[in-house]
């Protein structure tokens, strides 16, 4: 007789349902997740399990995940992916890289290649468009951006989550040399590596900012702006997102919650 692993507290207790627990953006939940980022290259899984889990509690503060039809643009691994469909969503993963489809020896289910400029869905035929970390690595973000609202139907919700070029983490594995510049970094990196950086500056790695990120939401007429708050950080740190100039340094991860408007 063998006895079951025991059961996440957001994974789905029973078949195509999903239990979700509150997500509080506390203090100690911001140092468990900015900790975590060490052992983004030694131990990936851990590191976007815990990710993952968050995520989705965070997204389910939000909207319904039970039944909900999602896309997972940029999904890589399919860690958002297999959180997701753990809720109870029914889940596709789409990415433009076949290697990063396979990436950490996991593949995602229900996963294809396919371009975040010109997704390949209806207009209006999903409830959530979801994207993390993926903004910065297009070179036409706001076409992205667009793409997502596209595809989300009249009163669905976009989660579209960035890490902002100015912030501590902007120029990725060249930061914080990114702050003297995108190209020397990488030039620096390559000289202490032997090889050049996997985010390579003006290639796979671009420069977003809050501000565009905020002007480009608030220019929109068919979306409401639900939040826009630091993702990592507590609650009560969130205003730091109002306060221009401070908000590119300090915001580190910023994430927008739209509500596509009705017809």
């Amino acid at each position: 007789m063998t006895t079951a692993p025991p059961r996440q507290d957001w994974q789905s207790p029973v078949p195509g349902r999903g239990v979700l627990p509150e997500h509080r953006a506390t203090l100690a939940r911001s140092v468990r997740l900015l900790s975590a980022f060490r052992h983004e290259q030694s131990n990936p899984e851990y590191f976007y399990d815990l990710m993952a889990r968050d995520t989705v509690a965070q997204l389910g503060s939000y909207t319904d995940l039970v039944g909900a039809t999602v896309i997972d643009v940029g999904t890589g691994s399919g860690f958002f992916a297999r959180a997701l469909t753990a809720t109870g969503a029914r889940c596709t993963g789409i990415d433009h890289d076949l290697t990063e489809l396979t990436a950490n020896n996991v593949s995602g289910p229900n996963t294809f290649i396919a371009s975040a400029l010109a997704l390949p869905f209806r207009t209006g035929s999903v409830d959530v468009c979801f994207s993390s970390n993926v903004l910065e690595h297009v070179p036409s973000p706001w076409r992205m951006a667009d793409e997502m609202v596209r595809v989300t139907r009249p009163g669905g919700t976009v989660f579209l989550s960035f890490t902002n070029w100015l912030s501590p983490w902007g120029g990725h594995e060249t930061s914080p040399w990114h702050y003297f510049g995108g190209d020397r970094a990488a030039r620096r990196y390559e000289r202490r590596n032997g090889r050049p950086p996997k985010n390579r500056y003006g290639h796979s790695l671009h420069p977003v900012s809050v501000s565009a990120a905020l002007r480009w939401a608030r220019g929109r007429d068919d979306v409401n702006v639900l939040d826009a708050v630091p993702r990592y950080h507590p609650r009560w740190a969130g205003r730091i997102v109002r306060i221009p100039g401070l908000r590119e340094i300090a915001t580190w991860n910023l994430v927008l919650i739209l509500r596509k408007k009705g017809p």
